[in-house]
C-alpha cells in the first residue's frame, strides 16, 4: 500500500491562488519558484540585486511564468498584499516591511520550515557554531550504512522542500541548520544536535543573546518523546538541559560522564549507569584534531536509536572529511598544505591550530564580522612559527597577538599581505619541511569573496599551481 501525504496534500490544496512572495533568489528558494506555478500560486520574487546581476536563466524562467519581480534596493517597498512569505536565510524575519505585512496577516514562512511541518519521516537537525557540518555529514553517512533512504539538507545538498512528495514515514531527513534558519522556526526535529555555542554572525545578529536563542529554536517545539544532543563541555549548550521536554543525550571529550558518549584517551566510548563501551580507536580514523573526535561523540549521540555501534563505527572509519575542512591540499617539498576556509570565527581556527602537533605557518584575516580576537592569541603564540595576514581583520589579528607575545616574552614573524596570491607565494618562500601551512582565516569570506567555498578553492588552485 503507497503512502498518501495528507498534510501536503492540504498545504498544495491552501496554496492554489494563493498570493506568495519568495524574498531572495538564493539557491533554498529557486525550486519554489517551479513548484509554485504548477501549483497555480500567484508569485512575486524579491531580490536586493538589481536585474542586470541576477542569473539571466532564472529571470528568463520568471518571465516565462509571468512572475513579478522585483529588484534592487528598494525592492522591499512592493512588499505588500501577500498571502504567504517565504524568507531566505540572509533575510531577517523582523525588517519593518515584513512585520507590516505579518500583522495585516500575511503568513511568513521558509523552506526548511515547511519542510519540517511536512516531512513524513524522522527529522534529524543539527547547528552550532563550530563542527555542525562535519557532524551532518558523519550522521547522513551513519544512516546510509543502515540501508535506510535518507535525505540531506538544510545548508547542505540540494532544497529538499520540493521532495517531499518522494519522502516515506521510514525515511530520515538530515539537516545542517544555521542560526538566520532558526531565528522564527515554530517547529523542531524528532532529534537535535547542537555541537557548540560561541559569539558568530553579530554581524547580522542585533545581540549574542539573539543568537543564542535562535540556536535554541532547534528544540523549543520538541515533544517528550524527541531527543536532543548536547556538548556537554560548552557551558551554554550544557545550560540548556532544564530547558529540554523529552531526553537529553550529552558528549564529551573533557568529562568522564556517567551516561553519554565520551572521547577517553584515544577512544570513543559509550557510558551508561558507569559501564563503558569502547566504540571506536580514534588511530582508526581519517579525521584530526580533538573538535573532530567531539563531532564524531555528536553523530554517536544522535544515531544511537537509529543504527547498531558496528554500522556507526563502519560509517565513520570510511569518512573522508568535509571539503575546506582541515583539507589536505599538497605536500611539496616536505611542506603540507591545509585548506581550512571553513575556519570563519576564532574558535573554528583555534581548533585547528590544536589539530597538529607540528609548528604551523598560519593564514588568516578577512572580513571583519565584529568578533572578539582575544581568545585566538594564545593559541597563535603556542602553535604558530610564522603568522601571515590579510583582510580587514588582520589589524585585529596583530594587536592581541603582539599583546600575547609581549606578555609571554616571546617573538613571532608577522607578514601583511593584500592578495591570497601575494599570500601564497610569502608562505612558499618561508615554508621549511617540518613545517605545515594552514589556511585558516578565524574570519569571514566576504571581503574579497563570494563565500569560504570560493575563497578555499582558489588557495587549493593556488597551491596546485606552485
Amino acid at each position: 500500500m503507497s503512502y498518501h501525504n495528507e498534510k501536503l496534500e492540504e498545504f498544495e490544496n491552501f496554496i492554489q491562488g494563493k498570493k506568495v512572495a519568495i524574498i531572495g533568489l538564493g539557491v533554498s528558494n529557486i525550486p519554489l519558484i517551479d513548484y509554485f506555478y504548477k501549483l497555480g500560486a500567484q508569485v512575486s520574487i524579491f531580490d536586493k540585486k538589481e536585474k542586470e546581476k541576477l542569473d539571466a536563466s532564472i529571470v528568463k524562467k520568471l518571465e516565462q511564468y509571468h512572475d513579478s519581480l522585483y529588484c534592487g534596493p528598494n525592492n522591499m517597498n512592493y512588499l505588500e498584499g501577500f498571502d504567504v512569505i517565504f524568507r531566505s536565510p540572509s533575510c531577517r524575519p523582523d525588517i519593518p516591511e515584513i512585520v507590516k505585512e505579518i500583522e495585516r496577516g500575511a503568513i511568513l514562512t521558509t523552506e526548511i520550515e515547511m519542510l519540517m511541518k511536512l516531512c513524513p519521516g524522522t527529522v534529524v537537525a543539527i547547528t552550532g557554531s563550530d563542527g555542525k557540518t562535519t557532524t551532518t555529514n558523519l550522521i547522513y553517512q551513519i544512516i546510509r550504512r543502515t540501508g535506510r533512504r535518507c535525505f540531506l539538507g538544510g545548508n547542505l545538498g540540494v532544497p529538499l522542500f520540493t521532495k517531499v512528495n518522494e519522502m516515506k514515514p521510514e525515511d530520515i531527513v538530515v539537516l545542517e541548520l544555521s542560526s538566520f534558519q532558526l531565528m522564527d522556526m515554530q517547529v523542531s526535529p524528532h532529534i537535535a544536535v547542537i555541537t557548540n555555542i560561541s559569539p558568530n554572525h553579530l554581524d547580522i545578529h542585533k545581540s549574542y543573546q539573539e543568537y543564542i536563542d535562535a540556536k535554541k529554536n532547534i528544540f523549543q517545539y520538541q515533544a517528550k518523546d524527541d531527543i536532543v544532543v548536547l556538548n556537554y563541555d560548552n557551558d551554554l549548550t550544557r545550560s540548556f538541559r532544564p530547558e529540554i521536554k523529552g531526553k537529553t543525550i550529552f558528549f564529551s571529550r573533557k568529562e568522564k560522564l556517567e551516561s553519554g558518549i565520551i572521547y577517553d584517551e584515544g577512544t570513543i566510548k559509550s557510558c551508561n549507569e558507569n559501564l563503558r563501551r569502547h566504540l571506536l580507536n580514534v588511530k582508526d580514523v581519517t579525521l584530526r584534531g580533538l573538535h573532530n573526535y567531539e563531532n564524531i561523540c555528536a553523530a554517536i549521540a544522535a544515531t544511537e536509536s537509529l543504527a547498531t555501534p558496528e554500522q556507526q563505527a563502519e560509517a565513520i572509519k570510511a569518512f573522508q572529511g568535509v571539503e575546506h575542512r582541515l583539507e589536505l591540499v599538497r605536500e611539496l617539498h616536505g611542506t603540507k598544505w591545509y585548506n581550512d576556509s571553513i575556519g570563519t570565527s576564532p574558535s573554528r581556527t583555534i581548533a585547528g591550530l590544536n589539530a597538529f602537533e607540528e609548528k604551523i605557518i598560519l593564514i588568516a584575516g578577512g572580513y571583519d564580522k565584529h568578533l572578539d580576537y582575544t581568545p585566538i592569541a594564545k593559541p597563535i603564540v603556542e602553535h604558530v612559527s610564522k603568522l601571515i595576514l590579510m583582510g580587514a581583520t588582520a589589524p585585529k589579528i596583530e594587536q592581541v597577538v603582539k599583546e600575547e607575545l609581549k606578555a609571554e616574552g616571546k617573538e613571532l614573524p608577522i607578514y601583511h599581505c593584500n592578495t591570497l596570491e601575494e599570500v601564497i607565494h610569502t608562505a612558499y618562500d618561508i615554508a621549511t619541511p617540518e613545517e605545515i601551512v594552514l589556511f585558516s582565516p578565524a574570519s569571514a569570506s566576504f571581503d574579497l569573496f563570494k563565500n569560504f567555498e570560493e575563497r578555499g578553492n582558489l588557495f587549493k588552485k593556488l597551491v596546485n599551481q606552485l
